[in-house]
């Protein structure tokens, strides 16, 4: 079982547990982080994961409902659902983290705002927010456009399957029709065979009462 450009359900969900394990280390090392210096890089690749991590979900979703097994289907189902959950819990810890930078910058722009009316010197820590203010948006920026495009894909991987279950159920329609035709085919050589028989069992009965008459009449006379 693969999907084109993908891999096997096994290797797609070895790689989304290697992401998630690189994931959750970024999004800890992101909060030690928080506490000395803002990182938009750190949080944008974060976010990048998290939606790599999200469209995996998307492409094994498509694949364990075409494992045969049932009980292995419902394994691989469980399995699934289990890295998608991690995905929201990672994806609503980066959100909370940037609520609080966000919180955390604009406190210290008031902060700085407030000792520069009492100190005219502090336009160089005003001007340090506002470059770690536009830093702040510009990941902001980036993580809507990531989180746009993974709902575009994950749109798309599910028309995909939704479409392939269309196939497999026009695939198994046109098999009971060729099916049934090939019964029906059957039926109608058998049809065809018993009525030949039929007519070679009329045309001996008609010569043997033909021999019969005839044997007859030159007895009689």
């Amino acid at each position: 079982m693969a999907v084109e450009g993908g891999g096997t359900l096994s290797e797609l969900y070895q790689r989304s547990r290697r992401l998630l394990l690189k994931t959750r280390d970024d999004l800890e090392r992101l909060e030690r982080l928080a506490v000395s210096v803002d990182s938009p890089e750190l949080s944008v690749s974060v976010r990048r994961d998290i939606s790599q991590i999200q469209t995996l979900c998307s492409e094994m979703d498509a694949l364990w409902r075409s494992v045969a097994s049932k009980p292995q289907r419902d394994l691989w189902k469980r399995k699934v659902e289990q890295v998608a959950e991690e995905a929201d819990s990672l994806r609503e810890s980066l959100d909370r983290y940037m609520q609080r930078q966000q919180r955390r910058m604009q406190e210290a722009q008031e902060r700085a705002e407030l000792l520069g009316r009492s100190n005219g010197e502090s336009s160089h820590i005003l001007r340090i927010f506002d470059e770690e203010a536009q830093a702040m948006e510009s990941a902001r920026n980036s993580s809507r456009m990531l989180e746009e495009a993974t709902a575009t894909g994950t749109a798309i991987l599910a028309k995909y399957s939704e479409q392939r279950e269309r196939l497999k159920g026009a695939q198994r329609k046109a098999l009971d029709v060729l099916n049934t035709l090939g019964l029906s085919n059957s039926v109608l050589r058998i049809i065809e065979r018993r009525n030949r028989v039929d007519q070679w069992i009329k045309y001996a009965g008609m010569i043997l009462t033909l021999i019969v008459v005839i044997v007859f009449l030159r007895w009689v006379r």
